[in-house]
C-alpha cells in the first residue's frame, strides 16, 4: 500500500515541480539580487543618510534653496518693476484709494441727508390752519375724563409760532415801558428766554415724566407745552396795553389757569399713581404759572440789568454848567481885599 502510495506522491510531486519553478523562480531572483535580508550592523557607517545628522544637512539644504529662489524671484520683481510694474502697481492703488474715498464720500453724504433732509420735519409741520385754530381754543379748555389717555398732538407748527408771538409782545411790552433798545440786545433776550423756557421746561417735564413712568413723548411735551403759551400771550397782550395790576390777576388766574389746567389734566390721564400725579403735575403748574408772573412782573427789570451790565449805565456825558457862589463866600473875599488894601 505504501510502495504504490510513495511513488505516486512523488509522481504529482514531480507532476507539480515544472508548475513550481514559474511561481517561486522570481522571489528566488529578487532574493539572490537584492542580497542577503540580514543587515551587518558592524558595518553600517555613522554618515549614512539614515541619521539625524543626514536630516539636518538636507533640511538645511532645502532652506537655502528656499532662500535663493526667494531672492531669484525678488530680482524678478525687481526687474519687473524696472520694466514698468511699478508704474503699473501705483496706478493700481491710486485706483483703489480713489474708490475708497469715493465710497466714503457717498457714506457721508447719505447721512448728511439724512439728518438735513427737510422731509423728515415735514411730518411735524404738515398741519392745515383749521386744525391748528382748533387745538388753540382747546388749550383754554381743560378735559374732565382722566381714566384713559387723552390724544396730545404730535406737530410743532402751533408750538413754534406761539413762540415766536411771545417773542413778539415781550418785544412790544419793552417799548411800551420806555426801555432802551441798544444793538438789537432786546431782540435777542427775548427770543432766548422764550425759547429757553419752551425746550427747557419740556425737557424738564419730560425727565419727570420719564422718572414717573408717564405715557409721553418729547415732541407730544414740546407741542402740549407750546399750545399752553397761548393763555400767557392772551394775558401778557391784554395787560402790556391796559396797565392794570387787578386786569392782570384776573388774567392771569383764569387765562393762564385755563391753560394750566389743560396741560395738567392731560398729564394725569397719562401718568398712574397718585404720587407720580402730584410731583409731575406740580411741577408743570408752579413753572407755568410763575413764569408768566416773571414775564409781567420781572422781566423788564432783568433786562434792563442785563443791559446796564454788559455796556453800562445809560448816564449823559460830562458837561460845564454854572453855578452860584455862596454869599459867605463873597464876604470872605472882600474882606481879604480890605486888609491887602491896608497893607499896601
Amino acid at each position: 500500500m505504501s510502495g504504490p502510495g510513495v511513488p505516486t506522491a512523488a509522481g504529482a510531486g514531480g507532476a507539480r515541480s515544472p508548475g513550481a519553478a514559474p511561481e517561486w523562480g522570481a522571489f528566488e531572483d529578487n532574493m539572490q539580487g537584492g542580497g542577503s535580508a540580514v543587515i551587518d550592523m558592524e558595518n553600517m557607517d555613522d554618515t549614512s543618510g539614515s541619521s539625524f545628522e543626514d536630516m539636518g544637512e538636507i533640511h538645511q539644504r532645502m532652506k537655502e534653496e528656499e532662500e535663493v529662489d526667494a531672492e531669484a524671484a525678488a530680482a524678478d520683481e525687481e526687474d519687473g518693476e524696472f520694466l514698468g510694474m511699478k508704474g503699473f502697481k501705483g496706478q493700481l492703488g491710486r485706483q483703489v484709494a480713489d474708490q475708497m474715498w469715493q465710497a466714503g464720500k457717498r457714506q457721508a453724504s447719505k447721512a448728511f441727508n439724512l439728518y438735513a433732509n427737510i422731509d423728515i420735519l415735514r411730518p411735524y409741520f404738515d398741519v392745515e390752519p383749521n386744525q391748528v385754530r382748533n387745538r388753540l381754543l382747546e388749550s383754554m379748555i381743560p378735559v374732565k375724563m382722566i381714566n384713559f389717555p387723552q390724544k396730545i398732538a404730535g406737530e410743532l407748527y402751533g408750538p413754534l409760532m406761539l413762540v415766536f408771538t411771545l417773542v413778539a409782545i415781550l418785544l412790544h411790552g419793552m417799548k411800551t415801558s420806555d426801555t432802551i433798545i441798544r444793538e438789537g440786545t432786546l431782540m435777542g433776550t427775548a427770543i432766548g428766554t422764550c425759547f429757553g423756557y419752551w425746550i427747557g421746561v419740556s425737557s424738564f417735564i419730560y425727565f419727570l415724566a420719564y422718572l414717573c413712568n408717564a405715557q409721553i413723548t418729547m415732541v407730544q411735551m414740546l407741542s402740549l407745552l407750546g399750545y399752553g403759551l397761548f393763555g400767557h400771550c392772551i394775558t401778557l397782550f391784554v395787560t402790556y396795553n391796559i396797565h392794570f395790576h387787578s386786569l392782570f390777576y384776573i388774567f392771569w388766574l383764569v387765562i393762564g389757569g385755563l391753560s394750566t389746567l389743560r396741560m395738567v389734566a392731560v398729564l394725569v390721564s397719562r401718568t398712574v399713581g397718585h404720587t407720580q400725579r402730584l410731583i409731575l403735575c406740580g411741577a408743570l403748574a408752579a413753572l407755568h404759572m410763575l413764569f408768566l408772573l416773571y414775564l409781567h412782573f420781572a422781566y423788564h427789570k432783568v433786562v434792563e440789568g442785563i443791559l446796564d451790565t454788559l455796556e453800562g449805565p445809560n448816564i449823559p456825558p460830562f458837561q460845564r454848567v454854572p453855578r452860584d457862589i455862596p454869599a459867605v463866600s463873597s464876604v470872605v473875599l472882600n474882606m481879604t481885599t480890605k486888609a491887602v488894601g491896608l497893607n499896601l
